[in-house]
């Protein structure tokens, strides 16, 4: 079955992600088309990075790296969950996205964002970052508002129709990412034959 992770994608204490996640989460369980993962950045304790390696070469040699490559490497695709700042996501985020490389490829992303304005211009930002990684990212994304999704901009409380904003997005997802399941299994076969 197709494995959605969802990236909590801030660290900073009192983050309203974690709450978004597992709304996400909440509305993605019941579907049944995929098994859909929490996944927090936070719990990888990921420094700076901090590989001599560019992440292309797969050459990881530090602990956090390894174990974050193989939870990422984990799934077909993922909803990206974050926060807009100063016009971009967070530092946090892009960070755990650079450490790897060939983990993301040939996978799907979807986007559920929230700040002022939505958290639209971070995932704008994403969207650049995943092409490079060669993930194909869904053209749906959950936008939050901090002034009518949040009350005092950190009790989340997202309106109704939110809910159809999420499963719009995650049709998109879990179809790209079965997609492009035999786009690896292709990319697999033709390494295999090569013998690189």
């Amino acid at each position: 079955m197709t494995r959605i992770g969802i990236i909590i994608g801030s660290t900073r204490p009192g983050r309203n992600g974690e709450a978004v996640a597992r709304w996400v989460h909440d509305i993605a369980s019941k579907r049944g088309d995929a098994e859909y993962h929490l996944v927090d950045i936070k719990d990888f304790d990921l420094p700076h990075l901090d590989e001599m390696a560019p992440p292309s070469l797969g050459q990881y040699t530090q602990p956090h790296t390894l174990r974050w490559a193989e939870e990422i490497a984990s799934y077909d695709g993922y909803v990206f969950v974050t926060p807009e700042y100063n016009h971009s996501t967070s530092g946090a985020l892009k960070n755990a996205i650079d450490f790897l490389y060939a983990e993301w490829n040939n996978k799907a992303a979807g986007f559920v964002s929230y700040g002022s304005v939505g958290g639209t211009r971070a995932v704008e930002h994403l969207r650049l970052v995943m092409a490079e990684l060669q993930v194909a990212d869904v053209r749906a994304q959950v936008a939050l508002s901090l002034f009518t999704d949040f009350e005092n901009f950190s009790a989340f409380k997202p309106g109704a129709h939110q809910v159809d904003a999420v499963n719009t997005m995650l049709d998109q997802l879990t179809a790209w990412s079965g997609a492009l399941a035999t786009v690896r299994a292709d990319t697999t076969m033709a390494t295999a034959q090569s013998g690189t």
